[in-house]
């Protein structure tokens, strides 16, 4: 793939996106029944309409006797236009109904195929995007795309055919006749296309300003317990009042095009001169009173073409900046390649960093020149001060972003030759920032495996879990429906979620990103048990400051403003490590800008077994290390 497509590779049929015109072509072209059944059924339709105004001129010249017997004659003309208006009916139903159908498809497949090319997106891009704006593109764009079709485009077609049908029938009648609706027509095109012109940046506007409410929106609801704590509403209300009036400003400025449309008062124009030229011909005996009948009834079809121009035109054009902005959104850099052959195999475990350096877009690098290694099996516990770099350096793994520069390997392969599917389907992430979908419970917890997973296995993960209590108190219990990000359910409860559904996928790599900050020391010792269980056999990354789990990890990672500062065991940083001792310290309390004093107190802080009370180090119930607050001053070396 190239670097602007998706990630993942989706069957399916390929739509041209060098333009709106050219996509929005490749979906209808799909549907050539619904296409012919609409572009078929308007012209005939609108045929049929025309061969009544014919008819009529021909009843007047019967009943003025100038076709024969006047009673045959009206009972041909009866008989023609009932057969006329019948069929007339039948083909406008299947216009109408094709183009309905055609309306909603396009619909459907441009909503899927946006949604499947936002799943294939990087997390860059993720980054870069408003949720209200994308919103508003998935769901208000998408819908006027089918309004653009039906009344747009159904209305302009039925439209255009109106205005050139007559024009046959007219010239049929006598040529001369084509003289006033001829100029009509020439300038009613350049008229359209100043409209046209005129209303495309209006309507560009008007979208762009409807993503902007919508982008406002979204972050208020996203955002309403800080609203509300802050005291803010007032402030909202006036923020979200003047991004609405700046929407409501942009439909002001298409009314005021839609009213400078001239068209409408040059058709009058154009019927009082064509009755003067009908009359001027019928006086001089070219044609007759019948045909000069027909003549301003064909005439008065071009007013639908000339009416229905104002806003099915602007339909059009909002639907165009619709598809523009979807295509956008599509055709926008992944960022990430992919190898349409990419490696795919089971994962082992072995994680190799050399020398990776990695930076969010344009700006200053996170990492630099980070090396490393983790052999399969082995539990490492990434430590460092905020903004070290800790979740940047676990997310490069399964390729959610990609190195600036140096390579990640994964059982000796590049990640960027692996599929990314195969990939990161081995790999389980246990985030703080837990995100739960409004589903029920075993939803939820089997998301990873979608269908595949049994009641059985999502029972026993939760069980692993510790949540197994907590979901049988709930009203409907696995299937009880939990509210959106889980929002219903507490830190911990969601914490013990997010770590059944890492249980259930049995991943060979398994990161751990602080996952049991919201949970209490009790209830943190049973998931350690269970997670100690599973741990036999995978490589599990591990971002944490408890003590009582940096102690089982088999090496400890310590980052410092994203560089890797030391590597080695638990004891051997607190030894060797004045920054290692910071993190784990009160600043108030020990002074560790200085080297350990003496023996005594590193042996203390390294075997974490003081009481707090000896210059040592003491856990405390919450599992982190507390600090000594002996009277031996010179002996605080210890952990805080």
């Amino acid at each position: 793939m190239t670097a602007s497509s998706s990630e993942f590779s989706v069957a399916g049929p390929r739509h041209n996106r060098r333009g709106p015109v050219r996509w929005l072509w490749s979906h209808l072209r799909r549907h050539p029944l619904q296409l012919l059944g609409f572009l078929g059924g308007s012209v005939v339709m609108v045929v049929l309409n025309a061969m009544v105004t014919d008819l009529t001129g021909a009843a007047f010249d019967a009943v003025l006797g100038r076709r024969g017997d006047a009673a045959s004659a009206l009972g041909l003309v009866a008989l023609a236009l009932l057969a006329i208006v019948l069929a007339r009916g039948v083909f406008d139903l299947v216009a109408r109904l094709s183009s309905e159908v055609l309306a909603k498809r396009l619909e459907r497949d441009a909503r899927d195929e946006l949604y499947v090319s936002l799943l294939g997106k990087s997390q860059t891009f993720h980054n870069r995007q408003r949720v209200g704006d994308l919103m508003a593109r998935a769901a208000n764009d998408i819908r006027q795309l089918s309004i653009m079709i039906t009344p747009g485009l159904d209305l302009i077609v039925d439209s255009g055919l109106t205005g050139l049908v007559p024009l046959f029938f007219i010239g049929a009648i006598d040529p001369r006749l084509l003289l006033v609706p001829g100029v009509f027509a020439v300038v009613f095109a350049v008229a359209l296309w100043r409209y046209m012109r005129r209303l495309n940046p209006v309507a560009t506007r008007m979208r762009e300003e409807f993503g902007d409410l919508n982008a406002g929106l979204s972050q208020a609801v996203r955002g309403i317990e800080v609203i509300k704590v802050t005291a803010q509403e007032g402030q909202e209300r006036l923020r979200f009042r003047s991004l609405a009036r700046r929407y409501r400003d942009s439909f002001v400025r298409n009314g005021l095009v839609q009213a400078r449309y001239l068209p409408t008062l040059l058709f009058a124009v154009t019927m009082a001169a064509a009755l003067w030229h009908g009359l001027h011909l019928h006086g001089t005996g070219a044609i007759t009173l019948g045909e000069l009948v027909s003549f301003m009834g064909l005439m008065g079809m071009l007013g639908f073409p000339t009416q229905m121009s104002i806003f099915t035109f602007s339909l059009v054009q909002i639907g165009l900046v619709s598809a523009r902005r979807i295509l956008a959104l599509m055709t926008s850099d992944s960022e990430l390649e992919q190898r349409p052959d990419g490696h795919a195999a089971p994962i082992k475990g072995e994680i190799v960093f050399d020398d990776v350096t990695f930076g969010y877009e344009d700006g200053e690098p996170v990492m630099r020149n980070v090396s490393f290694t983790v052999r399969p099996g082995e539990t490492v516990a990434i430590v460092g001060e905020t903004g070290s770099g800790k979740s940047t350096l676990t997310k490069l793994v399964p390729r959610i972003y990609d190195v600036t520069s140096g390579r990640i390997l994964v059982d000796g392969v590049d990640v960027r030759e692996w599929r990314l599917d195969s990939l990161r389907s081995q790999i389980s992430t246990i985030e703080q920032d837990i995100v739960l979908f409004s589903r029920s419970v075993s939803e939820n917890i089997a998301f990873s495996l979608g269908q595949r997973a049994d009641h059985e296995a999502v029972v026993r993960a939760a069980e692993d879990a510790q949540a197994a209590e907590f979901i049988a108190e709930l009203g409907d219990g696995y299937d009880t429906i939990i509210g959106e990000r889980g929002v219903t359910l507490s830190g911990g409860q969601r914490q013990r979620l997010a770590i059944a559904r890492a249980l259930l996928t049995d991943p060979a790599i398994l990161v751990l990103d602080d996952s049991t900050s919201a949970i209490d020391s009790a209830t943190e010792d049973l998931i350690q048990q269970a997670i100690g269980r599973i741990l036999d056999g995978r490589t599990t990354l591990l971002i944490t400051h408890r003590l009582s789990q940096i102690r089982w990890a088999d090496k400890v990672l310590l980052l410092r403003r994203g560089e890797l500062v030391d590597c080695g065991t638990h004891d051997e940083l607190l030894t060797r490590s004045p920054l290692y001792r910071r993190i784990f310290a009160h600043y108030d309390e020990v002074d560790l800008d200085r080297e350990p004093p003496g023996n005594g107190g590193e042996q203390a802080a390294g075997d974490g077994s003081g009481d707090g009370g000896s210059g040592g180090a003491g856990a405390g119930d919450d599992g982190r290390v507390t600090a000594a607050t002996s009277g031996r001053s010179g002996e605080q070396g210890g952990v805080a």
